[in-house]
């Protein structure tokens, strides 16, 4: 463990919270910009070493193509529910430079930080470059699919940078055991950390799809287990679970909906008891405690009211996320207003060819009330191939969620919006002048 507090760190918090201020000056809303960390890192690039080295149980990190927010936020819960003080980059700014920013929360004038544990959501390229300043004391591995094809391009090369952080990990690298590249002996072999692992019991793996058996239309999955996980997934009804620990049963009532979610709980709890280490099995009762009690984060899941009606945000990003979100939303206990915002900004990804990968047949009997964003027209078409009917084609939102409300009004249903992620950052800004929104700096 390392000091941070040295003259040069005091001057890298003051020019941090000073880039802050002005990021608010600006109209940067809360000043919860990368604004500040991209100051940060010009100015001192060996803040974040200094900074984290301080921290006695280490860094975990978090990263994988979906999922990464929310399993970041039960890992925290669950960690700080055993008493630790935990840091995190809560904004979900998922860069190095975002960290940074975060950091500027937690750290004292002279960049003193008085935390136990970091519990990091990583963007999987800027991982690579995060280990590189800082090696995690474990890292959790969720899952590998297609997403911003732009920027990553096949998935082949998402698993390899992956593996580098796997490669950098210190103590404990989790991964997700039904992941065919990231449960494969060519990824696990040559780590020098050890490897535990998560999954879904063999009845429920055909929920859980991989990439390659999605694309391949895969009715189940029988791709054998290289890696035998510590947490199961074994059974689910409703809210209701049985998650496996080490082979013994445990009942869960989840508060959380999605099963996707339940299943990023499952790899948290994973990643949690490696962190706890000898006090994990102590530990156990109020860690499986809290999974119940764990919720979604900001626009995965979200549930708000408005006009005194349910909405939930699903974000959606890719073939695998979508199928998640309309499994969940079949389970619903009956028909929805339904609203599909797909937008293609950096953030999203600009190749939105993934979309003719989802199965929209689900929607054939509610049909859509209306779809939106910048790419609401090639939704409309997607939608149309799928012989789903679709009310409204508005690429304004704002608009679009009025006529998701008056579609609301006029049956009685609840709604729910199916939403890329630039689409959900606007829509939350625009819902938070209508109904109580969690503020999340951006």
């Amino acid at each position: 463990m390392t000091s941070s507090a040295s003259p040069r760190s005091g001057l890298t918090v003051a020019l941090g919270r000073a880039a802050r201020v002005a990021a608010r000056l600006r109209g940067g809303g809360s000043g919860g910009t990368a604004f500040p960390g991209l100051v940060m890192e010009k100015a001192d690039p060996g803040f974040l070493a200094r900074a984290l080295g301080q921290l006695p149980m280490g860094v975990v990190v978090v990263t994988g193509t979906n999922g990464k927010t929310t399993t970041t936020k039960m890992v925290v819960q669950l960690l700080a529910e055993q008493g630790l003080r935990v840091v995190t980059n809560r904004t979900g700014s998922n860069f190095v430079r975002g960290v940074l920013a975060s950091l500027l929360h937690d750290v004292d004038a002279v960049g003193r930080l008085r935390a136990d544990v970091a519990v990091l959501e990583l963007d999987e390229a800027h991982a690579v470059r995060f280990v590189q300043l800082v090696k995690p004391r474990a890292c959790l591995l969720l899952n590998v699919m297609r997403d911003q094809l732009d920027r990553f391009g096949e998935i082949d090369y998402t698993a390899s940078l992956l593996r580098k952080v796997a490669l950098a990990t210190t103590g404990a690298v989790v991964t997700n055991a039904d992941d065919p590249r990231l449960g494969a002996p060519a990824f696990t072999e040559g780590l020098a950390a050890p490897v535990s692992a998560f999954g879904a019991s063999p009845g429920l793996r055909s929920l859980f799809l991989s990439d390659d058996e999605l694309r391949a239309g895969a009715a189940d999955a029988t791709a054998a287990r290289h890696v035998s996980p510590r947490v199961v997934l074994e059974s689910l009804s409703g809210q209701d679970a049985t998650v496996l620990v080490d082979g013994a049963a445990h009942e869960v009532r989840f508060a959380i909906p999605g099963i996707h979610n339940q299943l990023n709980a499952c790899a948290a709890l994973a990643v949690a008891l490696e962190a706890l280490g000898d006090r994990a099995d102590a530990a156990l009762p109020g860690l499986l405690s809290s999974l119940g009690r764990v919720r979604a984060a900001f626009g995965r899941g979200e549930v708000l009211n408005l006009d005194g009606r349910e909405v939930q945000l699903s974000l959606v990003k890719n073939p695998a996320g979508f199928r998640m979100g309309l499994l969940t939303a079949a389970t619903a206990p009956g028909p929805e207003s339904v609203m599909v915002a797909v937008n293609d900004e950096y953030a999203d990804g600009r190749d939105m060819s993934w979309l003719w990968d989802v199965d929209f047949s689900g929607l054939r009997q509610a049909g859509v009330a209306v779809v939106t964003g910048t790419r609401a027209w090639d939704m409309a078409l997607r939608l149309r191939y799928d012989e789903v009917d679709v009310g409204a084609v508005e690429p304004d939102l704002g608009r679009a969620l009025d006529a998701l409300r008056e579609d609301s009004r006029r049956t009685g249903r609840p709604m729910r919006v199916f939403t890329t992620y630039t689409a959900m950052l606007a829509l939350r800004s625009r819902l938070g002048e209508l109904t109580e929104v969690e503020e999340v700096m951006k």
